[in-house]
């Protein structure tokens, strides 16, 4: 593996004429905001443009963007956005992007457009869209593509391969070897294997699941959980899952089918998504199943299943309002609520609380911990190990994961043959140049968290969440103070206005004393600005002494 750390190196340098220039500007040492930028003859192609979900460390955040400065100054470079899948990871920042430039073409499959068009016209944008299918090849300026069929945990998935003068790109998306699909759609493994006896100059793998020895379970196989879980349910049952996970909810809607229930879809997501499935005929709704929830609200609890999103604990998202009896759905004794999505790193507090409060009123849980009512959507090791003795690349580049996941995909490329110092693992910002055949990592840029607060983007910072944090966690202490300019002594005692934490008549006593203590035995202060800084330090020295408590202090101080 290289042994150059990706945190020693600086700007990279010009890209050399015959060069294809590789920039991951995200999904590299994380889960999310997956995208990649590829430079080649003055030309840019961008690979998914998606986003990273918060977590509780990052308060009031609604998604995490790519940061797209490296592009803002080359946005009429830009070829094509060619989007592997449609999950939100993966498409979620293109409106975001098309603000920067809105004509930039789409490059994408039936569902992954239909998908992304439902969000763009939310946003009111109408880009050039192209749609491909596997065995499709498009010219998008110096490069030439390929698509090829992939199998994920969300219909129509393809890999993309990049042909340039420097070289033959093969970037697989997310995807996995599900031999039996519900859609009976596999992996083009006799493709990867063409491709693999042309020369392919660099592979870009899925890593997320290169940890998990052996091969992932195919999605049929969850069918006889499910299954269970309908034929022992006494009550309503209520299943969560991703909005995209086509797949998932048609094995859930043939079992109410089976077990004579009636179906309704709970979040707008759910809906929408699964609206736009059915009637381009990739999810299977037999007639009369699906109900609306008013209709659904008037029958016998045994009768009933309702699809809702919420798997990773969103606090605003359907399920959690039903875990805190918010929402209409009130669960009780003898109701199941069925989890069958897997649960992403950062989400497992918010998961264990929706699974302990639903306990805690009576419901039965069944979710992976407990039950095989999830499958992985990703290549395990032996799947990855067998691309790789396929596809015989020359240089390789794991992406799509956290750093564990990267380089455990790259020590398997290792082991079956790929020399040591061609397996890359690298992580967001560095740059990545193939010339002459051989990868090697010459530069880094910065790619900073993007966060999305509300309706502003860009505008919170790193700095803005540890002060959420701080609030959080120690509270806040305000304090206003009245001056005489012409003495610089107070005119009124102190007022505090604390916030997030115990307090009492002695606090406030004590607080003014040691305040009081410090200014006597200071110099004289005249200056308003002056005397709020001095009170700021002065509290928050007594506070950490005294309580061990480091809130957030504002001192306000009047001219009288």
């Amino acid at each position: 593996m290289n042994n150059i750390h990706s945190l020693d190196i600086g700007a990279p340098p010009k890209l050399p004429n015959r060069g294809l220039r590789v920039i991951p500007l995200g999904g590299l040492g994380e889960i999310g905001r997956n995208m990649t930028v590829f430079e080649h003859k003055g030309k840019l192609l961008i690979v998914d443009c998606g986003v990273l979900f918060p977590e509780d460390s990052q308060p009031g955040i609604d998604v995490i963007l790519p940061d797209f400065a490296y592009l803002r100054n080359r946005l009429q470079d830009i070829e094509a956005i060619v989007l592997t899948h449609g999950h939100e990871d993966h498409i979620g920042a293109v409106p975001y992007l098309l603000r920067e430039r809105e004509d930039i073409p789409i490059i994408a499959s039936t569902l992954t457009l239909a998908f992304l068009s439902a969000k763009l016209q939310e946003h009111r944008q109408s880009p050039p869209m192209i749609t491909v299918a596997e065995g499709d090849t498009r010219k998008a300026g110096p490069f030439d593509l390929e698509f090829l069929a992939v199998n994920h945990s969300i219909p129509d998935g393809l890999a993309v391969a990049i042909r340039t003068e420097a070289g033959l790109v093969l970037h697989t998306g997310d995807f996995k070897m599900d031999q039996f699909p519900m859609d009976k759609r596999i992996t083009d493994l006799n493709g990867f294997a063409r491709l693999g006896d042309e020369g392919v100059d660099l592979f870009m793998t899925d890593s997320t699941n290169a940890e998990v020895p052996g091969f992932t379970m195919a999605e049929a196989d969850i069918a006889p959980a499910i299954e269970r879980v309908f034929r022992e349910a006494p009550r309503r049952i209520v299943v969560s899952s991703f909005a995209s996970h086509v797949h998932r909810i048609q094995q859930v809607l043939d079992a109410a089918v089976v077990h004579k229930r009636k179906v309704a879809f709970v979040g707008r997501s759910m809906v929408r998504n699964m609206g736009i499935a059915s009637e381009l005929g990739y999810l299977n709704i037999p007639a009369g199943l699906v109900v609306e929830m008013k209709q659904l609200e008037r029958m016998r609890p045994e009768q009933v299943v309702i699809i809702c999103t919420g798997s990773q604990g969103e606090p605003m998202a359907a399920l959690s309002r039903m875990a805190t009896r918010e929402h209409i759905i009130k669960i009780g004794e003898g109701d199941t609520v069925l989890m069958a999505s897997s649960l992403i790193p950062g989400n497992e507090n918010a998961i264990y609380r929706i699974i302990n409060s639903f306990t805690r009123w009576g419901a039965n849980v069944v979710h992976k911990a407990n039950a095989k009512v999830h499958v992985s959507g990703h290549a395990s090791a032996g799947e990855l190990v067998y691309c790789y003795n396929l596809v015989k690349p020359a240089n390789v580049m794991p992406v799509h994961g956290e750093w564990r996941h990267l380089k455990a995909n790259a020590e398997l490329a290792i082991r079956t043959g790929v020399p040591a110092d061609r397996a890359l693992i690298v992580e967001d910002g560095v740059v990545v140049d193939l010339v002459d055949g051989r990868a090697s990592i010459v530069g880094r840029i910065p790619t900073p968290h993007i966060f999305v607060d509300g309706m502003g983007t860009g505008k919170a910072t790193e700095v803005a969440l540890n002060d959420r944090q701080v609030l959080a966690e120690e509270g806040s202490v305000t304090v206003l103070g009245i001056l005489d300019t012409r003495t610089g002594k107070l005119v009124e005692p102190l007022e505090f206005f604390p916030r997030g934490f115990a307090h009492d008549d002695d606090w406030v006593r004590e607080a003014t004393e040691a305040i009081t203590k410090a200014m006597e035995s200071g110099k004289t202060i005249l200056d308003g600005r002056e005397l709020e800084r001095f009170l700021t330090r002065t509290l928050g020295r007594w506070m950490q002494r005294k309580y061990r408590r480091e809130p957030v202090i504002t001192s306000i101080v009047v001219d009288a």
